[in-house]
């Protein structure tokens, strides 16, 4: 399958990107090009006018995203390592016995934390990484390249158990160790009912898996080496008995294989839209006839649709609320609502963000606004491209259009587009506030309603 748009690419080369120069760097503006018009054709097919203020960057932004999360297709092992050799003449000196337990000098670098690109999905997911071996030949590697190389192939579409073996491979060919071990603890976005108005309180947890590889004296998953590694991450939250066994099929790690409940609507899918994330898999450097990324396209779309725009007047249609308009005179009674969950999509980088939502609001008395209710508007608000900023303006305003003016909202919530891209923030987490009427002059009652919101978790 070749590019998408390439006529219109030639166009554009045409006015502005000189043939001359740099093959390699052409390459690069053409696959750029390529991913940008296949961003614009799936913003199209969301309903997106893709000259709107917010998104009219978000191509190149993706582009640049994905660029940044997959550059380890380009990158090599060998150049890594061959350098960062030092000789160490007091380690490498034993032997590995035959069940593996007599050992010198085992290396272990624990908690590297990465994100990788979901291949069955695109979507990113977070793992720890612990990588221990043991030297050879008086030989000791820069504690620095083991987190380098394991970037490598993290920076790829990836699965948890393939990228355990490849960064376990490639260590043993490039420093050739008596053996090395890997643990990968990986946490992927799960996928709540978005077809409900409401999501359910855990959907902001992860779906996890532990899994493991070994070469040389780790080979051998019962020798003794591996309970001196395993031990040494017991504090860590590493549990032997909880590694997923390599080959086996009884856990489904991506929820898009695994959930019926990835799309809003049954309806068709786009085809244009497949084709063009088909498109961008190829200009990443993938082949999008591989069988493991054969279902990726029509995944990745099936999720993308559940941010299509919407009317909230059909989402309230049925929902009431107790008691009378709460804009009395006498508001004097401070309601709350704490950790409403939601997931949205960053409409700057196509990328999701989730978290939970509390509003606290000044009422009559015996006035009490439906949970379901709240749940709704930040429900409907959330599956949309959208910023933080916004949404948390956004419920503000709707919930003081039912309830009266006095209305505080304060979202927490964590950002994948900040941890997966460049900058790599990891356990960032991000909180905007919007107070309205009373909330936003009375220092005290705004206060009294922060102090209400329990300690934040992970998100």
């Amino acid at each position: 399958m070749g590019h998408l748009g390439e006529n219109g690419l030639n166009c554009e080369l045409g006015n502005g990107v000189s043939m001359c120069g740099n093959e390699e760097s052409f390459e690069k503006e053409s696959n750029s090009s390529s991913i940008q018009y296949a961003v614009k054709v799936l913003l199209m097919g969301l309903g997106e006018d893709i000259n709107r203020e917010g998104i009219r960057k978000t191509p190149l932004r993706v582009a640049k995203a994905l660029s940044e999360g997959t550059r380890g297709y380009t990158q090599g092992v060998k150049e890594i390592v061959e350098d960062a050799l030092f000789p160490e003449a007091c380690v490498g000196n034993s032997e590995v016995g035959d069940a593996g337990g007599e050992v010198d000098g085992l290396v272990i670098v624990r908690n590297l934390d990465f994100y990788s690109y979901c291949e069955s999905c695109m979507l990113p997911f977070y793992f720890k990484c612990h990588v221990g071996y043991v030297p050879s030949g008086q030989r000791v590697l820069g504690l620095s390249k083991l987190s380098r190389v394991t970037n490598v192939f993290a920076k790829q579409l990836q699965e948890p158990q393939r990228l355990a073996d490849q960064v376990c491979s490639a260590l043993q060919e490039g420093i050739q160790p008596k053996g090395v071990a890997v643990v990968l603890q990986c946490k992927h976005l799960p996928f709540p009912d978005m077809e409900s108005n409401t999501l359910q309180s855990h959907h902001k947890g992860v779906q996890g898996i532990l899994v493991s590889a070994g070469s040389g004296a780790f080979q051998n998953k019962d020798a003794l080496i591996w309970d001196d590694f395993l031990g040494l991450l017991n504090s860590r939250g590493v549990d032997k008995d909880q590694i997923h066994d390599k080959g086996s099929l009884d856990q489904c790690w991506c929820p898009s294989l695994s959930s019926s409940k990835v799309s809003v609507k049954n309806e068709e899918i786009n085809p244009l839209m497949v084709t063009a994330v088909a498109s961008i898999l190829k200009s990443l450097g993938e082949d999008p006839t591989r069988k493991e990324l054969q279902g990726t396209p029509g995944r990745y779309t099936k999720w993308l649709m559940n941010f299509q725009c919407s009317s909230i007047e059909k989402k309230l249609k049925g929902l009431v609320w107790s008691g009378t308009n709460g804009a009395s005179s006498d508001n004097n009674t401070l309601h709350s609502e704490l950790n409403l969950p939601f997931l949205s999509q960053c409409e700057h980088h196509l990328l999701p963000f989730h978290g939970v939502v509390h509003i606290g609001y000044f009422t009559s008395p015996g006035f009490e606004i439906e949970k379901s209710l709240l749940q709704t508007i930040v429900h409907f608000f959330g599956v949309k491209l959208q910023v933080q900023e916004r949404l948390t303006k956004q419920i503000a305003e709707t919930v003081s259009s039912l309830i009266g003016e006095n209305v505080v909202v304060v979202v927490e919530a964590s950002h994948t587009c900040m941890m997966s891209r460049g900058i790599e923030k990891f356990g960032s987490n991000t909180a905007t506030i919007a107070a309205l009427g009373r909330f936003s002059t009375d220092l005290a009652a705004r206060a009294m309603f922060l102090k209400s919101i329990p300690s934040a978790e992970s998100l």
